[in-house]
């Protein structure tokens, strides 16, 4: 199957034999079919619990009365991520099949057996998102990834998976996507943030695995994981209007395209080198310059403190928020500003280079982009 097949349009030949328009009829998926003018709740049968009871994951499926493409909205993969199970319900819930072209299709809550214990993981505490597209004979995790991504995933156009911060750590919204691909970059920028940060994905996400099979994908960070924020939830539902509209799938609002937009090509981990009680006054979205104090640590018993210094200039991205910790925890994420928009020509006669930092030798410094996603 490539992908966008699910889309049910045949081409229909005229009396003399030459096609002269397209028939958009009814698409099947996970054996029902979706007739235009749809709205249907489907579900995907993609694990058993403990106890053999089928883990049943529900899938939206909005059919609209045009052709068009399908794109598909992922949440939920890491079972304590909530704002984008939030945000994909409110967008099927005011979306209208009469003012659609193409069809939507929205999986709330991947991960059904995190969802239910308020756990990033699966029961066996392996990361979901570590093992697409799966394989049928895999470990639970690569079982469930493979269902979801053979009997979704694959039969769409275009996909935005979304997420939060993790561990007590909070994202300023942002839109993560391979910067260098142009389809990507498009869709990145179409959503509107402001926010944009370089990134290929790393190999067994979601986003990596559909780019890989021809599908375009983008990640959504926003906010704090194990509650619902009102004003990330809003932005992002406004981010994929704006992007709907952009697809021609709706004939919805655009973003200004006078609205700034900050790309980073480059972002870097900033870690703690000793255990006890960290304190930060730094907010998302706070620039900094080399040698800033970003924070510090303490330990609770000897009252020895050390800071926290940012090792580059840039602009706080991701961050955690006070609390204990011991070395090694990541504290900040910086986004490091500058670069331009790879030359398209120029890309298609190189071989692709990824944008990674030179390593740097200070001790605070990690470089870890997949850390949360």
């Amino acid at each position: 199957m490539v992908p966008g097949s699910v889309t049910g349009v045949t081409e229909d030949p005229g009396q003399d034999g030459v096609i002269s328009s397209q028939r958009w009829e009814a698409a099947t998926l996970l054996g029902h079919d979706v007739a235009p003018g749809d709205r249907r709740r489907l579900i995907l049968r993609a694990s058993e619990s403990f106890a053999g009871a089928s883990v049943e994951i529900p899938v939206l499926v909005i059919r609209g009365l045009t052709p068009g493409p399908t794109l598909c909205l992922t949440a939920g993969i890491h079972g304590d991520e909530l704002n984008g199970v939030e945000i994909v319900r409110h967008v099927f819930e005011h979306q209208k099949p009469k003012e659609l072209s193409g069809m939507l299709v929205g999986i709330p809550v991947v991960n059904l057996h995190g969802f239910r214990r308020s756990s990033r993981y699966l029961p066996d505490r392996r990361d979901l998102n570590r093992y697409f597209p799966g394989h049928p004979a895999g470990s639970s995790a690569s079982r469930i990834a493979n269902n979801v991504f053979e009997n979704v995933v694959r039969s769409c156009d275009s996909l935005v998976d979304l997420h939060t911060g993790s561990f007590h750590r909070s994202n300023l919204p942002q839109l993560r996507a391979n910067l260098d691909d142009p389809r990507l970059r498009d869709m990145a920028l179409s959503f509107g943030t402001g926010v944009v940060v370089h990134s290929r994905g790393a190999v067994g996400t979601l986003r990596r695995a559909a780019t890989d099979s021809g599908i375009a994908a983008v990640t959504y960070e926003a906010g704090e994981p194990m509650r619902f924020h009102g004003e990330e939830i809003e932005r992002g539902v406004e981010g994929l209007n704006f992007l709907l509209a952009s697809l021609d799938m709706t004939n919805g609002k655009k973003p200004n395209g006078d609205a700034e937009q900050r790309l980073f090509f480059r972002s870097r981990w900033v870690r703690v080198n000793d255990g006890g009680i960290f304190i930060t006054n730094r907010e998302l979205g706070d620039a900094v310059e080399v040698g800033d104090q970003l924070g510090t640590v303490t330990d609770p018993i000897s009252n020895e403190r050390t800071k926290i210094i940012a090792p580059t200039s840039g602009r706080i991205i991701g961050m955690a928020f006070s609390q204990v910790v011991i070395p090694g925890f990541a504290a900040f994420h910086i986004g490091i500003e500058g670069g331009r928009l790879p030359d398209v020509a120029a890309q298609r006669e190189t071989p692709e280079v990824e944008h990674r930092p030179a390593p740097v030798a200070a001790d605070l410094l990690e470089l870890d982009e997949h850390l949360d996603e």
